[in-house]
Formats: structure tokens, C-alpha cells, sequence
């Protein structure tokens, strides 16, 4: 007697093996919600609580303050800076990664990568012994007066370092699965490169450079280890928002350190708004092309 194998529909495929009893369900989702709450949510609390409890005044005048303002000033610069050139190089070394295949492939991708698994201390130090007094290129610095260390260029060039890979890392996969027989099709049909990289290859990528610019601009305003080391901590000058928060704390001026680090949280549930919002766009986005 020969047994007839029955299909399963997916739907049900995927309902077995994920029934799992009530309590559990409920015991996963409230360790959940209590790591949550404890090591998320409370301390974003506190920050606005300690920020606002001398009173409105008090905080007004912490975060409008000549030092405070050129923090808030120079972190805007430095991300004005260092996102656009991060998003020129990610664009360009993902399409290369994703679109072609060349000599080299492989070290550019771990290259990329590198920011990631290099701690940021570390990549200051590396600015300070090229660039530094005593470094390699420090003496000839020197001699034509160019500050690179104890700098915005150094702090520029230490953001720029730590917020590589997030834009090219969010394009790389998504350019890989999209294939090339779109801008196969162009050429064929007479676009030049330009043509097939502004029609073609960006409206697909867009919701995906989107997201990796979001989370580039939040590390370059809120990165602390690398800009530390580059920066010389001077106040009004060379002091980033997060460089800013920490002297205010060491001087036991905790209303004021709160209150800058209040910008900071604003700045991190904005990106989480953001962040969110792409993703349900990008979401949409690729079930209308999957549909068509």
C-alpha cells in the first residue's frame, strides 16, 4: 500500500512549531518589556527628569549657554560634513561591490568593515600618530601651520572614520539581491551610465540610503571615543555636544550635563522615529515590486 503524501499550505507550515503555550508567550514578552524598561526606558527618563528638575529656566539657560551653543554648533558642522561624504562613498563603493566584479573586491569589503571591529579609541590614536605633533606627518604640519589634531579637520576625519560602513553596508546587500538585469536593460535600450544610475539604480536603493544616512548622521553627532582623542577638549572650540556633556558632569554640574544630554536623547528618539519610518516605506516598497 503505497502512502499519498498531502500537501501542507505554507500558512499552516509556518503555524506549526511556533504554538507555544500561553505562559510562555506572556513570559518571553514580560522579560522582554522588563529589559526594556530597565535598561531603556528608566534611564531615558531620568535623563529629562535630572535635565528639568532645577526648572525650565535652569535648563534654557544650560543648553543656550556660549559653550553649550558652539558644542551644539560644531556637531552640526562635523555631521554636515562627514554624512555627505560617507553617503558619496558609500553610493560608489556599493554600486562597485554589488554591480561589477574586479581585483580587490574582498579587501575593499573588509576595509569597510573594518570601522566596526577597530574600537574608536583606537582609530584616534591612529589620526594623532599621523597627524599629531610627533607624528609622521606632524613637523611638516607644523612648518605650514595646518591644525589637523586639536582640530575640527581631526574631528572631522574621526567621524568620517567610524560612520563608514553604515551607508555602504545598507546599500551592498540590498543593490546584491536587486541584480543587474534592470541596468542591463538600460544600456540595451541607450542610457549611458549617469542615465542608468539616476533612473534606474538610485529610485530602487532610495528607501535604503534613507535608512543608512539616518543612522549615519546619528553616530557622527553622538560619537564620543574617536573625537575624545582628536579633539583637545577645548571648550567653545573643539568640544563636540558628548564631549561637552562629560566636562560639565567631571565639574559636578549635573543640571547643565543633563540638559545638554537631554539634545542628545531628543536626537536619538528622533532618529528611532525616522529609523521606523523608512523601514515601514522600505516595507511597502518592496511588497508593491513583489507584487508586480
Amino acid at each position: 500500500m503505497t502512502a499519498i503524501a498531502i500537501p501542507v499550505p505554507s500558512r499552516i507550515r509556518r503555524t506549526v512549531g511556533t504554538d507555544e503555550p500561553a505562559w510562555v508567550r506572556r513570559t518571553l514578552i514580560g522579560l522582554a518589556l522588563a529589559f526594556l524598561t530597565l535598561f531603556l526606558f528608566v534611564p531615558l527618563i531620568s535623563v529629562f527628569y535630572e535635565a528639568l528638575k532645577k526648572g525650565v529656566d535652569v535648563y534654557l539657560a544650560a543648553i543656550t549657554e556660549p559653550d553649550a551653543v558652539a558644542a551644539i554648533q560644531l556637531t552640526l558642522t562635523v555631521a554636515a560634513i562627514a554624512v555627505p561624504l560617507n553617503l558619496i562613498f558609500g553610493i560608489a563603493a556599493a554600486w562597485a561591490i554589488a554591480k561589477f566584479e574586479f581585483r580587490g573586491k574582498n579587501l575593499l569589503i573588509t576595509l569597510i568593515d573594518l570601522p566596526f571591529s577597530v574600537s574608536p579609541v583606537v582609530s584616534g590614536l591612529i589620526y594623532v600618530l599621523i597627524f599629531g605633533l610627533q607624528g609622521w606627518l606632524g613637523p611638516w604640519l607644523a612648518e605650514n601651520d595646518i591644525k589637523i589634531i586639536f582640530a575640527v579637520p581631526g574631528i572631522v576625519l574621526a567621524t568620517i572614520f567610524v560612520t563608514v560602513p553604515f551607508i555602504a553596508r545598507e546599500l551592498i546587500p540590498l543593490m546584491q539581491a536587486q541584480g543587474t538585469e534592470e541596468e542591463e536593460a538600460a544600456v540595451v535600450l541607450g542610457a549611458n551610465g549617469w542615465q542608468t544610475f539616476f533612473r534606474v539604480t538610485l529610485p530602487n536603493v532610495k528607501w535604503g540610503l534613507l535608512y543608512g544616512t539616518i543612522l549615519c548622521n546619528a553616530r557622527a553627532m553622538g560619537e564620543f571615543g574617536a573625537v575624545s582623542v582628536v579633539s583637545g577638549h577645548i571648550r567653545g572650540s573643539t568640544n563636540t555636544l558628548p564631549l561637552h556633556v562629560e566636562i560639565l558632569y567631571n565639574e559636578y554640574n549635573f543640571a547643565a550635563a543633563f540638559a545638554v544630554a537631554s539634545l542628545l536623547a531628543l536626537l536619538a528618539l528622533v532618529t528611532l522615529a525616522l529609523k521606523t519610518f523608512v523601514e515601514s516605506r522600505n516595507k511597502q516598497y518592496q511588497e508593491n515590486a513583489d507584487e508586480h
